[in-house]
C-alpha cells in the first residue's frame, strides 16, 4: 500500500471522526437550548441557555471554521425539532449571534493557545456578540417577533418597560435588556468553558 493511500485513508478517517464530533457538539447544545433561565431586567422571551458552551469548546479545539459549523448544525437541528415563527429570520440572526461569540473567541485562541489567550479571545467574543446582538436585535429581531405575533413594537418595548423602567423606546431596549443579556450570557458560558475545557479537550482531540 502506497505511502499517499494511507495518507489519503487517514485524512478520510480524521475528517469522518470530526464530522461526528460536531454533530455530537451541535445536538449536545440543542438540549442545553431545552434549560432556559429567565432574567429580571429584560421581557420574559429572553431567557439565557448554555448552548454556546459545546460551541465554544468545539471552536476551541477544532478551529472557528469548525465553530462555525457546529453553530449552524444546532440552529439547523433546533429548527428541525421546534420548527420557526419567523419564517427563519430569527433563526438566521441567532447563528449570527452565536457566531460572533465563538469564532472570534477561537481566532484569538488559535494564535495564543494558553489560559491567558482563551481568556482575552472569550471578553473579545462576548464584546462583538453583544455589539451584534444589540443591533440584529433592533433592526431584524424584534421587528421579526413583532410581525410573527401580530403585535405592534410599542408592544414589544412596552414588555421590556413593564420589567425595567429605563426602558422607553427601542435604543434602550437594546442598551438595558439586548446589551446586559449578552454580556451576562458571554460571561457565564466563558466562565464555564474555562472550567471544562482542559478536562475534556482531551477526548475530542483523540485522532485529530
Amino acid at each position: 500500500m502506497s505511502t499517499d493511500t494511507v495518507t489519503t485513508r487517514t485524512k478520510s478517517r480524521t475528517n469522518v471522526r470530526r464530522m461526528a464530533q460536531m454533530g455530537m457538539l451541535a445536538a449536545i447544545s440543542v438540549v442545553l437550548m431545552l434549560f432556559e433561565i429567565p432574567l429580571p431586567f429584560a421581557p420574559a422571551f429572553y431567557e439565557i441557555d448554555f448552548s454556546e458552551v459545546p460551541v465554544m469548546v468545539g471552536c476551541f479545539t477544532m478551529g472557528p471554521v469548525a465553530g462555525a459549523g457546529i453553530e449552524l448544525l444546532k440552529i439547523l437541528l433546533n429548527l428541525a425539532i421546534n420548527g420557526t415563527d419567523t419564517a427563519g429570520v430569527g433563526e438566521f440572526a441567532n447563528f449570527l449571534i452565536g457566531c460572533s461569540l465563538v469564532v472570534p473567541a477561537a481566532m484569538i485562541y488559535k494564535k495564543k493557545r494558553t489560559k491567558a489567550g482563551a481568556i482575552i479571545g472569550m471578553t473579545a467574543g462576548t464584546l462583538f456578540m453583544t455589539i451584534v446582538g444589540c443591533f440584529l436585535n433592533a433592526y431584524v429581531l424584534l421587528p421579526a417577533y413583532a410581525k410573527a405575533f401580530g403585535m405592534p413594537m410599542d408592544a414589544l418595548v412596552g414588555m421590556g418597560s413593564a420589567v425595567n423602567g429605563y426602558i422607553t423606546d427601542l435604543a434602550t431596549f437594546a442598551v438595558f435588556a439586548v446589551a446586559p443579556f449578552n454580556l451576562l450570557k458571554g460571561f457565564l458560558v466563558s466562565v464555564i468553558v474555562l472550567l471544562i475545557y482542559k478536562k475534556i479537550s482531551p477526548i475530542l482531540k483523540m485522532g485529530n
